[in-house]
Order: C-alpha cells, then structure tokens, then sequence
C-alpha cells in the first residue's frame, strides 16, 4: 500500500502477542506525540537509539518525521489507543536518521551514492552497489533506515512490523536496498534485520555494525512474513476459540430468541469455562446469572456473543473494547453501513477479532472447552473435521452431515459477512491446533486470493482443505473486451486460485461431504487407475462409466492377475475390468478378489459395487464385511457403491476399527475416487519456484506505463508502438512491423517488410479496435505496391473518421495459432490465461488460466492443460512446436503481470507457435490508473 494511501486508509495488524496496532505515516500535527514518545524512553534506549544522550535528540528525531512528505523519504508511526508505540523511516536523500535502540532502533549511516565501494570483506559500504539494465540506467537504488518502539513494548514484534510496511512502502518506489548502522551491542535489532527473511550483510566498524539489506521480495521473505503472521493470527484468536470466559450479550426470557439460544447451547453443551449474561432488565437467564451490562461484569469477557438488535449493535462494541474483551461474535443481522462501520471501528480501536455480523456463531469441541457458541439445532459431534462457511445454512447442513459420517467437528466459525476473521484466519488456525485433518470451507468471497493461496497451499501438504466453489457463473464478460478478457470468467479464476493451491472444490454440499468421507476414511490412491469388483453385471457397467466419466481410468489385468482371479472367484465370473464375480460370490471369495486387487501394482483404488441378491452363498451383509474386512492392512483405497444405499453417503465400520465409504450412487463414487487422485497428483509435484527471466527491463516498463497514464489519465489501450515498447521490455517475441499513416508511407514500409518473403498483411488501427477481422480491419497477402495502396485506400474509405493509421507486417509462416494474455482481476489480481487463438478463440473456447506469479510448474500446466495440448506436444508424428519458448512467453507475461498493476489486461492473439519458435502477431494492451498494493502485506481487512 503505497503512503497517500495509508494516509487516507490507515492499517491495523497484529503483533506477536495476537495484539493490534494501527500503522499510518507520520504528519505534521504528531510532533508533539513524537518528541514525547523519544522523551519517554529510558536513557539506554535513547543511547542505542542515538548513540549518544544528546539534550535536542528528541526534538530533532520529532523535527525529521514530522516534515512534509517527499519521494524517497517514508516514516511510518504504529500506535495502540492514540499512544505512539513505534516510529520506523528510511530515507534515500542522505540526512542521518540516527542511530539505534533496542527491538527499536537503527541508525542509518551517512548517505552513498549508488554505485558505492565495498569493504575489505566485500561487504557493501553504502546504501547500494546500483546494478544496470541493457540500457544501461539504475535500475535500484538504496536508502537509510531507522526503528523505534517505546519502553515496554520490545519483543512484540512492533518493530518487525514496521520494517515489513517500510520494505513495501520501499519497493513500490523502486528502493532495493536499506542500510542502517547499530551498536554492536544492541543483539535486539541486529536480531530483527537478520530474522527479517531478507538477505543481509553486515561489517563491523568499530563499536558499530553496518547493515546492508537487500529488499528482493523472493519466496524466503515471503514464508518468513508468511510464519510471523501465522502465530500472530493464532494469538489473537485465543480469546475466540479458546476463551476462559464467555457472555453473552441479549440473552431474553423469551423462547426462540437468538441470544437465549446460544446461551443454552453454551450452557447444556458443557462449557468449561465461566458463562455470563447480560440483560438488564432480569436477575438470571437458563439459571445463568444476568448482569446489566458488559462492565458490570465480575470477571472480563474475553468472548462476547453479541445477539441485539442492529441499532444496538455498535454502542455494545464500544462498551466491550473499553472493557477489556478481546474477541466478538456478532449474530445481529441487518447492520446498515454506518452501524458496520461503527462495529469494525471499535473492533479496530480496541484489538478486539471480530466474526460475523450476520453469522450463526462458533464452536470448538475440545474435550477441555466444549465451547458452542452457536444457535444450530443440535450440539456438534466431536471430531476432526474444521469448518468455516459463510451461509448459516451451509453450516448446519456440514455440521448435521458430519456428525451423522461420525467424522465429527474440531472447530467451526460461521464467519456471515466476514468483516474481521476469514477463511484464511481458520486455515492457519487448523494448521496449528493438532486436532483438525479436515478443512471444509464456504467462502462466497475473498479479501486477498493471493495471500489466501499461499496459506492454503502451504496448509493443504498437511490437511486436505475441501470447498463448495459458492458463486458460480457461465456468464463470460462483456463482449466488448479483448479475446483474452472475454475468455476470463469469475469461474475460472476461482478454478485458478484452487488449483495452483490444491484445494479440493467440489460443486455441491453433498459432494463436499462425500469427498470429505472418502479423505477421512481411505489412504489417497497414488493415480487414477481403478479396479471394479460387482456382484451384478448392470451395476458395474454404471460404475464403469461414471468412473470413465469423472476421469478415472479402468486397466487390463495382466495374465498373472486373471487367473489368480478366477482361481478365487465361483464359475462363471468374469475377470475383465469391471469383474462380475456374479451372485454366487461368497463372503470368503469377495473377501480374495478384493485383497488381490489392492496389492496389484497396476490399480491404484479399488471400487466394489453391491447389489442386494436372493442367492444364498452370501447376504447382503456378509458381502459388506468382505469390503470391510481389514482396510488398514489395504495399501490402496477401498470403497463400496451399494444401490440401495438410503443416503448418498455413509462410513461403515470396518474389522479394525477403521472406516470404508458406501455410496448410493456411482457418480458419487467416482467423483470422490476422482478427487483424491488429484489430491494424490497435487501432493507428488514439486512446489515449484517463480523464474526470473532474463533481460527484462522491469523500471523502463514502468516509466512507459507511468508516461502514458501521465497523458491518459484515464487508462486505455496502448497504440501500436507503446505496445510493442512495452512488451519489449520483457522480451516477448514481436514479429516485424511497420506503422504508417499515409498511402505513401505504406508503400515504404512494405519495401522495408518484403524481404522477408515479399507478402504482406495491412491491419487498419484505431483507438479501441480490438476485433480487427470481424471488422473486416485486415488485408492479407498483399503483394507489389498497387495492392498496397489499393489496401490503404480500402481501410482508409470504410473507416474513415476512425482509422489513425495502419500496421504492415510480413505474411507469417503458417502454424498453431494460440492465445496468451493476462486480465487483472479486481479480486483475485493477475490472471494469465493461454490456449487456442486465432479467429475461434471464443467459439471453442479452449483456455486454462493460472493466478500470477506463475511457477515453473504453473506455466508447465498452463500449456499441457487446454485441449490443443497434443498438438504442442507432437502428436500423430507431428512436430513439437518451441515449447521453451512457449514457457518464456508465459513467464514473461507472469512477470509483466506481477511488476504492473496498471495492466488491465494484455491480449496477444495469435500467437504463432512453431517448431522453430515462437512469434507474436497480434498485440493489445490496456493499462488503468491503479495503485500499487502489496497482496503479501501484514494487515487486518
């Protein structure tokens, strides 16, 4: 978030401890504040922090923050109840911050220019050693920083938090480097730079230390920011998952009410902890007893369910942050916006998390909390599935459905409208309680996808994490987008978002749990080969086909395997794949043929489909104890299709204490199986790394940007040669061209063109024409001057008013024709789509998209994903196309797409794909006035 920004929009974020502090910039009318804040340390703080007790030190430190805000120069102030309890600044222009104190402070030595020299050890002595581009300008530069927290306040992370706004803040400016000299004794601050996740060196001088650090934002910084705030997420939600005390704010004597619902179900469901009740107007509620207000209380709440009426809403915050409670759960519906805002203002102010309003509440069945702070019908069943929703309703539904699985509830939070705690609060949480190996979440928004995706790839190693993918649509956009814009639906994106973090989404609440039951039951199958086992031949012919339908795969038996199966099976059965073990089959034999199937080193899951018979070898019964006979001695997944199965799903209790999944349904089946081998496939690939292509120009391509928006205030598409300029400083692959604006310049531009074979194409160019072929804006194979100048004068007639002038380039060589491009989603951020291109881009619609910055292996799925894939790879004999230059291209656009968040969207189509490389023919490009924002920033919504 850049500093006009955070002027207008300060941050609250959370320190160490799980506490909140408000970071905003510095102004004029803080110097009092700030020479007080100095004037309150300790003389040892003031010595490490100026290196010397000096009597105008604090006056001065008051002086420098204080200025009128310039370029290159930030200071930034974090603050807890109006008190100033940090001070962080860099500053690229050379004055001396001062030195340093302990978790507080740094002194930022003299200024350098770029370029500096470097110590005896290399190391740098200035701000910057400035590294240079092709072109050969800076393309970084260094700053001086200094730290400050008041006494009191050290080792809660106040400072780290700070440095970690002052390096986004730093960034966005184009700063790549901060030097700052501490005492040598000063352990707390050298500590904070070196735990930072950046790179650092460090040169002793004497009785001080110089700091250099590198500020590349790579995936260490990211995972260390990613780890602070992990336990700081944690901490602040101690007091609403695992809260000592509890009341409850509108519990009434009338039946039905919400209040008085969730206190019963506090109260019966055997909440460990103390339970009060507010409401004045009676002695007690439930036998709970009743005080007038939240005050009035004998112990602070550190949880407070607040059930009152909206208007009442904000003034019952108010009074909670004041007292001292640390978390709300609001249930009130109907807050209208200037009651929301009071709400979260006063959750902001007093550090308090806040769920909902609009939400059914939150639960944690820990045998030592038995907390349910819901209004749900019933009590959750213990268990390990965690669940966060948005829809009350969805939550009952997964609630009463896991309970009746028998998978049961660790934690679940109904987060409703989701001002404060999100999905991504409860995915960190799960990841730190031991209790939780189940994820299900109902999220019908997101706050910041991208730092969602990294918490979710990173939790999903260790826990599936399941989703209802809430809010579909096949609506594409508008028309009159690009290609690339029109093929990014909102549907996409999420199915981006998921995939690239191996989240499991599934379509329904029903499939969410059956899936659910099949990961809590079953180990994941290593691939999607599946053996069917049936007892009647029509019921496998239907789980054939669905199995095939969602995916899966159904191998030959090797020679060895039939006969071993025939060996066990009755007469008459039949050892292809579905088996039809007939129903004849015994308990004994289906017990045989379903053990050999799973130590097959070709199936990776075996399905056994039953269908109740009058047979007498075996009951329906006996046949289920074959399929749950011993699952844990099973190294592949088992799971049972019973068609006459009363519920879609059940877990039958197996021989060893274990569980096998029935389903009614094959489809059900299958898709489950189908969902695990994707699981199972997500887990084996590697993580992946983000590549740094080489030779891109990274601060020429935002002066183009910052130049054109400085004529276009508004935004729009690029003309053709800012285009190509731009794309150039990225190296994407650009064929030939010429502009002109006259017949006579056509003509000799196209004399420039021909020798490359003598063809050349005239597409007319206007600003916003973006189908130039359903316009009929292009002329193809033009050959000789007078075809030129007849083409010219073609475009020029039908378009007139309108055409600025024309593209000429040479004919290109023939090829697959494909589409890449990126469209920067509002939500989810840049989107890089690829797949066929040309002129049926739209009608077959054959895309995949990934969410930048893609990986290595993103952009590997990203061309193996679209169904034109086979003809990239080669197929029937053909020739492979330039498939690393087919990667460079879309790393390149992901690199483009992450450096820029003015870039609404970049269309290149067609992209000629051969096997001697890669060529762009056709670009557009769109840029908005937009301000940069760090997705990976600590900071509360």
């Amino acid at each position: 978030m850049t500093d006009d920004l955070l002027e207008r929009h300060p941050v609250h974020a959370l320190l160490a401890d799980g506490t909140t502090v408000r970071i905003r910039p510095a102004l004029p009318g803080d110097h009092d504040r700030l020479r007080g804040f100095y004037e309150e340390m300790s003389p040892e703080n003031l010595r490490l922090r100026f290196f010397s007790l000096g009597g105008r030190s604090a006056e001065l430190a008051a002086d420098r923050a204080c200025r009128p805000a310039h370029s290159g120069y930030r200071a930034l102030v974090a603050e807890t109840d109006g008190r100033v309890v940090g001070l962080a600044e860099y500053d690229t222009g050379g004055e001396e911050c001062g030195p340093t104190g302990p978790d507080v402070a740094a002194k930022s030595g003299d200024a350098v220019a770029e370029g500096a020299a470097t110590g005896p050890d290399g190391a740098a002595t200035g701000a910057d050693q400035a590294a240079t581009g092709p072109d050969g300008a800076a393309q970084g530069r260094g700053a001086e920083i200094s730290i400050a927290v008041a006494d009191g306040l050290h080792h809660r992370g106040v400072g780290t938090l700070l440095v970690e706004h002052l390096v986004s803040a730093a960034r966005s400016e184009g700063i790549t480097t901060f030097t700052a000299d501490a005492l040598s004794e000063n352990h707390a601050v050298l500590r904070l730079f070196a735990d930072l996740g950046l790179r650092m060196t460090r040169r002793f001088e004497g009785p001080e230390v110089r700091c250099v650090i590198r500020l590349d934002q790579d995936d260490a910084y990211l995972a260390a920011v990613e780890a602070r705030g992990r336990a700081a997420d944690v901490a602040s939600l101690l007091p609403l998952l695992r809260p000592e005390v509890v009341a409850v704010v509108g519990a009434g004597r009338t039946p039905g009410s919400v209040g008085r619902a969730v206190l019963n179900h506090l109260r019966t469901g055997g909440f460990t902890g103390r339970l009060f009740a507010v409401n004045p107007g009676v002695e007690s509620v439930l036998r709970v007893p009743c005080h007038p207000s939240v005050a009035a209380l004998p112990k602070t709440p550190d949880l407070v369910v607040v059930a009152v009426p909206a208007a009442a809403v904000p003034a019952v915050a108010e009074e909670c942050g004041e007292s001292g409670v640390r978390a709300l759960v609001v249930v009130t519906a109907g807050l209208d916006h200037a009651q929301a805002q009071a709400l979260l203002t006063a959750c902001r102010t007093h550090g308090m998390r806040l769920v909902g309003p609009n939400c059914l509440g939150v639960s944690n069945t820990a045998p030592d909390l038995r907390l349910d702070a819901t209004f749900a019908a019933d009590h959750p069943r213990p268990g390990t599935a965690g669940i966060a929703v948005q829809s009350g309703g969805v939550g009952i539904a997964l609630l009463d459905g896991l309970s009746r699985l028998g998978i049961g509830v660790s934690t679940f939070a109904s987060l409703g409208d989701k001002f404060d705690v999100s999905g991504n609060d409860m995915l960190q949480w799960w990841e730190s309680d031991g209790r939780t190996g189940l994820a299900l979440l109902h999220l019908e928004s997101f706050g910041n996808p991208r730092a969602f995706s990294r918490t979710a790839r990173r939790v999903t190693r260790r826990i599936p994490v399941l989703t209802v993918d809430a809010g579909r649509t096949a609506a594409g956009r508008k028309a009159a987008a690009s290609h690339t814009a029109a093929a990014a639906t909102r549907t996409m994106t999420r199915e981006a978002l998921f995939t690239q973090a191996g989240i499991t989404a599934t379509r329904s609440v029903g499939e969410l749990l059956e899936t659910a039951a099949l990961f809590h039951s079953q180990p994941l199958p290593e691939g999607s080969r599946v053996a069917i086992v049936t007892n009647a031949g029509g019921a496998g012919v239907l789980t054939a086909d669905a199995c095939a339908e969602a995916g899966l795969v159904l191998p030959p038996f090797t020679p060895a395997v039939i006969d071993e199966l025939l060996a066990v099976l009755p007469d008459g059965a039949a050892v292809g794949n579905p088996v039809d073990a007939t129903a004849a089959v015994s308990e004994e034999q289906l017990t045989a043929c379903v053990d050999r199937l799973t130590r097959c080193s070709g199936i990776d899951a075996v399905v056994v489909a039953l269908v109740p018979t009058a047979v007498a070898a075996a009951t329906g019964d006996d046949l289920v104890r074959a399929v749950t006979a011993a699952p844990a001695r099973r190294a592949r997944p088992v799971i049972a299709v019973r068609l006459e199965q009363d519920r879609s799903v059940l877990l039958l209790a197996a021989g060893d204490g274990g569980t096998i999944p029935s389903y009614a349904e094959p489809q059900a089946a299958a898709r489950a199986l189908a969902h695990a081998a994707r699981r199972s496939a997500w887990l084996a690939r590697p993580e992946g790394t983000v590549p740094d292509p080489a030779g891109v120009e990274s601060r020429r391509a935002r002066t183009v940007v910052e130049d054109h928006l400085t004529a276009h205030p508004d935004g729009g598409w690029l003309d053709p040669r800012t285009c190509a300029e731009l794309l150039a400083c990225y190296g994407v692959p650009q064929i030939p061209w010429a502009w002109a604006e006259t017949e006579d310049d056509a003509v000799l531009a196209a004399d420039r063109l021909r020798g490359f074979d003598g063809r050349v194409v005239m597409k007319a160019h206007w600003p916003g024409l973006l189908h130039k072929t359903q316009q009929r804006a292009v002329h193809l194979d033009l050959r000789g001057d007078a075809q030129i100048r007849a083409a010219f004068r073609d475009l020029e007639t039908r378009f007139a008013g309108l055409m600025t002038g024309v593209v000429l380039q040479p004919l290109a060589d023939r090829g697959t024709e494909l589409l890449a491009g990126v469209v920067q989603d509002e939500v989810f951020g840049p989107l890089v789509l690829f797949g066929l291109g040309g002129t049926v881009t739209e009608v077959l619609a054959d895309h995949a998209a990934r969410l930048a910055p893609l990986t290595d292996r993103d952009v590997h799925e990203l061309i193996t994903s679209p169904r034109c894939a086979p003809l990239l790879l080669g197929a029937n004999g053909n020739t492979p196309v330039d498939l690393e230059g087919l990667e460079q291209l879309l790393q390149r656009l992901s690199r483009m797409a992450a450096d820029l968040p003015q870039l609404a969207e970049a269309d290149l189509n067609p992209v000629l794909a051969t096997a001697g490389g890669i060529t762009v023919l056709d670009a557009r490009v769109r840029l908005l006035p937009r301000h940069p924002q760090d997705p990976y920033l600590r900071r509360l919504r």
